[in-house]
């Protein structure tokens, strides 16, 4: 039976386009047919490169016992969590409030107008078989119980996305939470609790924030511990760069192999603002290969970056990553693959799978040059096994991410060639994603989907063009995104001053859903407090940093019970604290090379709050250069905090004193 998935934008869908359940995408036909049949719908969540969920494809809906099942007493729907936030965050809620915990492939019945009275997540094939006639049943014999179980999910959800109390977050509150993640790291292996354990981009860069504004020894600490355990381990590819999703053990020694665009963007940021702090070489090391591995591995032909690599290769999970001494040997022979195993912790019984091991780099080589030479060798070998599926797809609030690591990293690090693809990406998705002044929210292949784009995907991709428009000095930039800024206070904003996921004028759910706090990436809440603190610094426009203190306000609660949970809000807060500081630096036209000492060290300063521009005398590129004369017709530097400036400088080491930049870091 060919089901309708076949000519759906989404990755995810056309993998199961040959199944012989009869999938209908998320819509009104979906509906129809099970009001039409009287049937429940099914719906399946997912995403392109979600092990589990392959497994559960392979099990149960490549099945035919399955799909007859499915197809006689259902109407079965698939969404990709990544196209349909919003789907996802209304079902995944139902699933954790009824089953206590959630994760991909999530499972759910609904009513024939989308009510949930069961949920899930995984379910081998004799407990879906299971599943599905009990489902059968009780639809048919017990419709009462069904609609009252699915009417109090409803009501339950609407408790979850009422506000909860909230208030500014100060000084003291930024302390506490500090203190708070104290108490939950792991001193001896970093990172946050057991396992699994998830990369805390978030909470790094709060960290890492909270240090730079106040000195913490113990913020510091716990960033770097952690920063350099997630390096060292397993997941991180050392052949090729990047992260895997997460490690499923303590140690960061065996990942779950999925390389997610969200991750790498913004861990990217988190090495770079390490290493700008302590100079050291390993963070700098992690941040250039990471940067390198987007560009390279997540890379589209159109400009903007795809959305993830799968955890399986061949239907097997870690299939190019694992290795054993004889395959370290073959490649490299007898002396450099012992060497190489003893090096990267490959051992005859494997720290994986069937005697395999994942490679670990748990302390630097004596000999560089030799690793540079085994590390080459390694990675043309692996290339030559299969290779994970890329999910090609383009999400809109993922690049606007990837925009902003790679405009950093191409000015941190002197490299045009990543700020270029900053560029390429901006572009790209303002040309495509941007219909009629609202945002979409993917594009394959080049051609842009209906869905709507949702609040961190304007939150988002506002920060990525605030930070370009900062590293380029191009005016279009800032302009953009604070269009990209209006249109999201007027389609998202709550009561309270905080913002939905979903626009006012959207599909209707169940529920409007809402995230509180911060997950695998930036909640649309913190995404858009996070552009419009940048944006009020940017343009010295006080409405719109009360806008954002509204917002951090809305969310300050979760941010303060958990703050592994709150990270990129209180990075916000800690901006909102210590800034509004700029940097101005102003150059004739006939010396515009000039400026490089100045600008850099602004770059360089780790301070939160921190807004730099630069162009030559005149220009309009930056409403913060208005008014802004040279000093003796040299390059000059104005800093600015709250507005207010002081004395401006041509002095590079003035400057520096005053951002708290040793002048030696320009080398």
């Amino acid at each position: 039976m060919a089901n309708r998935l076949a000519a759906s934008l989404s990755p995810y869908l056309r993998q199961h386009a040959d199944n012989p359940v009869d999938w209908y995408e998320w819509g009104e036909e979906a509906f129809a047919e099970a009001r039409r049949r009287d049937v429940p719908i099914f719906l399946s969540v997912g995403y392109a490169a979600c092990h589990w969920c392959h497994v559960m494809a392979h099990e149960s809906f490549e099945d035919e016992q399955v799909a007859q099942a499915l197809n006689a007493g259902f109407a079965p729907v698939k969404v990709d969590r990544e196209e349909r936030p919003d789907i996802d965050a209304v079902y995944m809620q139902a699933t954790q409030a009824l089953t206590g915990h959630g994760g991909w492939p999530m499972t759910c019945l609904l009513t024939t107008d989308g009510r949930p009275f069961f949920a899930g997540t995984y379910y081998p094939k004799p407990q879906l078989l299971a599943l599905l006639e009990g489902a059968g049943q009780a639809w048919t014999t017990r419709r009462a119980e069904v609609e009252d179980t699915s009417g109090k999910v409803v009501e339950a959800l609407d408790h979850l996305s009422s506000p909860p109390s909230s208030g500014p977050i100060s000084d003291t509150d930024l302390e506490a939470a500090v203190s708070r993640l104290v108490r939950e790291f792991d001193s001896a292996r970093g990172g946050f609790g057991g396992a699994p354990k998830f990369p805390p981009s978030m909470v790094l860069e709060f960290l890492l924030r909270h240090h730079a504004r106040t000195g913490s020894e113990p913020a510091l600490e716990m960033a770097a511990r952690t920063s350099e355990a997630m390096a060292r381990g397993g997941i991180y590819d050392q052949l090729d760069g990047g992260f895997a999703r997460y490690s499923v053990d303590a140690d960061w020694v065996v990942p779950h192999f999925e390389k997610m665009l969200y991750d790498n963007a913004q861990l990217l940021r988190d090495y770079l603002h390490l290493w700008r702090i302590t100079g050291e070489p390993l963070p700098r090391r992690v941040a250039d290969e990471t940067a390198d591995f987007l560009v390279r591995r997540l890379g589209t032909a159109e400009g903007g970056f795809a959305s993830a690599l799968d955890a399986d290769t061949d239907g097997v999970e870690g299939l190019t990553y694992a290795w054993t001494p004889d395959q370290l040997v073959e490649v490299l022979g007898p002396d450099d693959g012992a060497w190489a195993a003893d090096l990267l912790s490959v051992t005859e019984r494997g720290t994986f799978e069937h005697g395999t091991s994942t490679l670990q780099l748990r302390s630097d080589p004596d000999d560089p040059q030799r690793w540079a030479q085994v590390r080459e060798r390694l990675a043309v070998a692996r290339d030559q096994r299969p290779q994970p599926a890329r999910d090609d797809k383009v999400v809109t609030s993922w690049n606007g991410l990837a925009i902003a690591a790679l405009a950093e990293a191409g000015v941190l690090l002197q490299r045009p060639d990543l700020l270029e693809a900053a560029r390429r990406c901006a572009q790209f998705v303002v040309d495509q994603h941007l219909v009629d002044g609202r945002l979409r929210r993917v594009s394959l292949d080049g051609t842009v989907g209906a869905a709507q784009g949702v609040a961190d995907d304007y939150g988002n991709l506002a920060e990525g063009l605030l930070v370009l428009h900062q590293a380029t000095g191009e005016r279009r930039w800032l302009d953009v995104a604070l269009d990209l800024l209006a249109t999201a206070r007027a389609l998202f904003t709550a009561d309270d001053g905080g913002f939905h996921d979903t626009p006012s004028d959207g599909e209707a759910l169940v529920s409007r859903p809402r995230a509180y706090g911060d997950n695998a990436e930036p909640s649309g809440q913190s995404a858009l407090a996070h552009a419009l603190v940048t944006a009020s610094a940017l343009t010295a426009d006080d409405d719109l940093r009360s806008a954002a203190e509204q917002a951090v306000a809305a969310s300050s609660a979760v941010a303060q019970r958990d703050p592994r949970f709150g990270g990129w809000l209180l990075a916000t807060a800690e901006a909102l604290t210590a800034g509004p500081l700029e940097v101005v630096v102003v150059t004739p036209p006939a010396a515009a090379d000039e400026r490089e000492p100045l600008a850099r060290l602004a770059w360089l300063s780790p301070l939160p709050g921190l807004v730099r521009v630069s162009g030559t005398l005149g220009s309009d590129q930056s409403p913060l250069m208005v008014e802004r004369p040279l000093l003796e017709g040299r390059p000059t530097a104005y800093v600015c905090e709250h507005h207010v400036c002081q004395a401006p400088t041509t002095d590079a080491d003035t400057l520096a004193v005053s951002l708290g930049v040793q002048v030696a870091r320009l080398d």
